[in-house]
């Protein structure tokens, strides 16, 4: 009993590892798009710098599952939460990425303010960063309901990304003086939409550990 206790510990604080991983995260987006819709460059560089430490957090939890499985040689749904740990640390860092790209633009952008009306940037950061909270609390919770719930949210996304990418590129065709700005915005506008895709696979991750079999959520 001692030992099935020590290893369930062992388990929770894997699962803080991720949660802080992804509560910097959240915070990176945050200060991302904040840097980008008030062109504060110091913020957006900030963002930048701070990525280490997700990267590094990314870093402990890979050698962590390595530590676990050697030591505790997990089998069944043990294994899977393990495996499905590492598989969400990767999709986490690559998000925190996308904030950091967001803010790379914010530098280059210049204000992006009189163009920004036209798109659905705004509402696809906000789905985004709903789509990660729940897909991790589906993770930590085995829940099968919020892990499906990401996966209608991502639609709309991409329904979102559609609409914007349509509405840059016509603009652009009459205003081809703004292409800076522009251009920048459908990169901000791909970069959420994968975003969405990798948040995607972290439901797929949590939905791996509760039913035992491989979804496809957004087929």
């Amino acid at each position: 009993m001692v030992v099935r206790e020590n290893y369930e510990n062992k388990l929770q604080e894997l699962k803080d590892k991720i949660i802080e991983m992804n509560r910097l995260t959240v915070s990176s987006f945050e200060k991302a798009f904040t840097a980008f819709k008030t062109q504060d460059i110091e913020l957006a560089l900030k963002v930048i710098e701070e990525d280490t430490a997700i990267d590094n957090l990314e870093a402990e939890i890979n050698q962590f599952v390595v530590w676990l499985m050697v030591k505790e040689q997990p089998v069944a749904r043990d294994l899977r939460g393990i495996i499905g740990a590492l598989k969400i640390s990767s999709d986490i860092e690559r998000i925190a990425d996308f904030a950091v790209n967001i803010a790379k633009s914010t530098i280059k952008i210049g204000n992006p303010q009189s163009l920004l009306s036209m798109t659905n940037i705004e509402q696809m950061k906000e789905l985004s960063i709903m789509m990660l909270q729940k897909a991790v609390q589906a993770f930590l919770d085995e829940n099968m309901v919020l892990a499906k719930e990401v996966a209608g949210l991502d639609d709309q996304v991409d329904e979102y990304y559609g609409e914007t990418y349509k509405r840059i590129t016509s603009y652009l065709s009459e205003h081809p003086e703004e292409t800076n700005q522009l251009v920048q915005l459908l990169f901000i506008n791909r970069y959420l939409e994968r975003t969405a895709d990798h948040i995607t696979n972290i439901a797929e991750s949590a939905a791996y550990l509760i039913k035992g079999r491989i979804y496809d959520l957004n087929p």
